[in-house]
């Protein structure tokens, strides 16, 4: 029984770092297709990565529990709306990415998914109520000022990192008012915008063959592959969270920019500056702050237990 549960946990574990390590090469292979613009690339992802959904639940046997909650989603206006918006928000998040990979600014995607858990904090706050503890509200602190120090360094605001975060942390706070399944919910979202997305590659383009660069094709190809590349990490993702604790899946996240981060500063050659570094080290501070903050190590320093403490030890 034991060997199971470690059995379970190392899948788990092999699961989740493999989708955070999928995600932090993503840009290797959207710079593969940069000669394509970031409107077709976008499109594309959308379209395969339908195509790929689809043929993965069929493929499991799990085709009638898609159009099931389908016809569920059918009769529930705020969940219709709900996983509308999350489409809406994953395809800007989509699109930003690729945009700012093929535009060199991967030290940007890497700041925006550093962000992205602390901006999740904050929706918490706001849409769902949480409570923001003593060590989280100074993490938050801290990040704020990493961005803050960008800001004043260059006199201007990293768009794409904050554009970024904010897109996955409203896309995540709408999954979760959903309550979809990964796969189920990855293939009603592109269902969703994948007709946007035909009507884009037809009406920007003389013929189908000039849509998918049959001309080329290692490129088409690619832009095939864009729907794998997409699904298959998810797919890691949800193997993984179902087997490890939340704050392994944390620990976890943080492979995805560090690996952007190294790419952008050792691979493309991104400028990076005493600036990025001061911004980049408050933002890791934060984020261990974060990481650790409901642990006892930290929670025995919080003021209110240090002043009961005192105050036991007065007595």
């Amino acid at each position: 029984m034991k060997s199971d549960f470690h059995k379970e946990h190392a899948i788990g574990i092999a699961s989740g770092a493999g989708a955070y390590l999928l995600w932090g090469i993503l840009p290797l292979y959207w710079k593969l297709v940069s000669e394509v613009p970031s409107e077709a690339v976008l499109a594309h992802r959308i379209i395969w990565s339908f195509v790929f959904m689809m043929g993965i639940l069929l493929v499991l046997g799990k085709g009638s529990s898609f159009w099931k909650e389908l016809i569920q989603l059918s009769k529930q206006p705020k969940k219709i709306a709900s996983i509308t918006f999350a489409s809406l928000f994953i395809t800007i998040n989509w699109f930003a990415f690729i945009w700012a990979v093929n535009n060199d600014h991967v030290i940007q995607t890497s700041l925006g998914y550093y962000i992205n858990p602390l901006i999740s904090v904050l929706l918490g706050i706001l849409f769902l109520k949480e409570r923001l503890s003593f060590w989280q509200f100074i993490s938050v602190l801290l990040a704020t000022m990493g961005v803050l120090n960008l800001v004043f360094q260059f006199g201007e605001i990293p768009w794409v990192s904050l554009i970024l975060a904010m897109s996955f942390g409203l896309y995540g706070l709408l999954k979760k008012t959903a309550k979809l399944g990964a796969m189920i919910g990855l293939a009603i979202e592109t269902m969703l915008i994948t007709p946007f997305a035909i009507f884009y590659l037809t009406a920007t383009t003389n013929s189908m063959s000039e849509a998918i660069y049959a001309s080329d094709a290692t490129i088409m190809l690619l832009l095939f592959g864009a729907g794998v590349v997409t699904a298959i990490p998810l797919l890691l993702f949800a193997t993984g969270a179902n087997r490890i604790s939340l704050s392994l899946i944390g620990f976890l996240q943080y492979i995805a920019p560090t690996l952007m981060l190294i790419q952008g500063v050792f691979l493309y050659g991104e400028s990076f500056t005493t600036a990025h570094a001061i911004s980049f080290s408050l933002i890791w501070i934060a984020l261990l702050i974060f990481t650790l903050s409901k642990t006892k190590l930290l929670r025995r320093f919080e003021p209110g237990r240090l002043h009961q403490k005192h105050s036991y030890e007065s007595s």
